[in-house]
């Protein structure tokens, strides 16, 4: 009899044991699976570099990308790296990979040029290609960033530009126009129109400050994709020679969200919080 209580009584332990042991590994197991979603930060890759063709020309090539690491879908990375063809690598180590093998193909390109049309060159002078990713604004799953084009290769003076580009990092895809206001081309080209002077120039001459306005090349300005927002305003950033003469430089158009009330997509709307 002894011997069977002893056995109940060991049996109850070993139970009992077995049971806690369960539950151990089963929490363990429920907290090795529980996913911590990655954190978004933002890196740089960056390339200067030189090289010299002849006595009279020299090359210079700059780039800077922007790297994001917690960014995993490939057609998100695409449209984000659209002007790099090519990048199959997105990490930091393939992106410096790209500028390397970039910089390298700039300096052939020119170098493989006419030799009778560089011998033309009367006077040392450098040419310059430089491309740069920067972060304007990453908030409300909006990452909106500009890229800036620059190069120099003779004459007068070198070319710039610049292109807005906005993602939307919940559904992993470009923003539109149409993402944000449905507003007729005509009455949006009005606003564009209306507000041209709103953001100065900073271009000036003999007479003081030079307008907007008063450099433009078309009679209408497009509304094009070239935007990015803030809480106040809907901006339209346009490069030299699009819509404006080459001195008056890149211009900038705000169109607040009052003027597009009525017109904003509802989602966009509760998203960005305007009123």
């Amino acid at each position: 009899m002894k011997n069977t209580f002893a056995i109940l009584a060991l049996s109850t332990i070993f139970a009992v044991t077995s049971c806690k042991k369960t539950d151990s590994q089963n929490a363990e197991l429920n907290t090795t699976e529980t996913k911590v979603p990655e954190k978004f930060f933002v890196d740089s890759v960056k390339l200067s570099d030189s090289a010299k063709v002849n006595n009279l020309l020299s090359l210079k090539y700059e780039a800077k990308m922007l790297v994001f690491p917690t960014l995993k879908d490939k057609a998100l990375l695409d449209s984000i790296y659209y002007d790099k063809k090519g990048i199959t690598d997105f990490s930091k180590q393939g992106l410096q990979k790209f500028l390397d093998k970039d910089k390298d193909q700039y300096f052939a390109s020119v170098k493989g040029k006419d030799n009778d049309w560089i011998a033309d060159i009367q006077h040392p002078q450098t040419w310059d290609t430089g491309s740069f990713m920067k972060l304007k604004s990453h908030s409300n799953d909006f990452l909106q960033i500009e890229y800036m084009y620059s190069s120099y290769e003779g004459g007068a003076h070198g070319n710039y530009g610049f292109v807005e580009r906005v993602f939307d990092l919940k559904n992993n895809k470009r923003v539109a126009l149409k993402d944000i206001t449905t507003m007729p081309k005509a009455r949006l080209e009005a606003l564009l129109m209306k507000n041209i002077n709103n953001i100065p120039s900073g271009t000036t001459d003999s007479q003081g400050a030079v307008k907007n306005s008063d450099m433009l090349l078309l009679e209408s300005i497009p509304a094009s994709d070239n935007f990015y927002f803030d809480d106040k305003n809907l901006y339209f950033h346009y490069s030299p020679y699009e819509i404006a003469a080459f001195a008056a430089g890149d211009i900038i158009i705000p169109v607040s969200w009052e003027e597009l009330k009525g017109t904003i997509n509802e989602q966009f709307k509760e998203r960005m919080k305007i009123n």
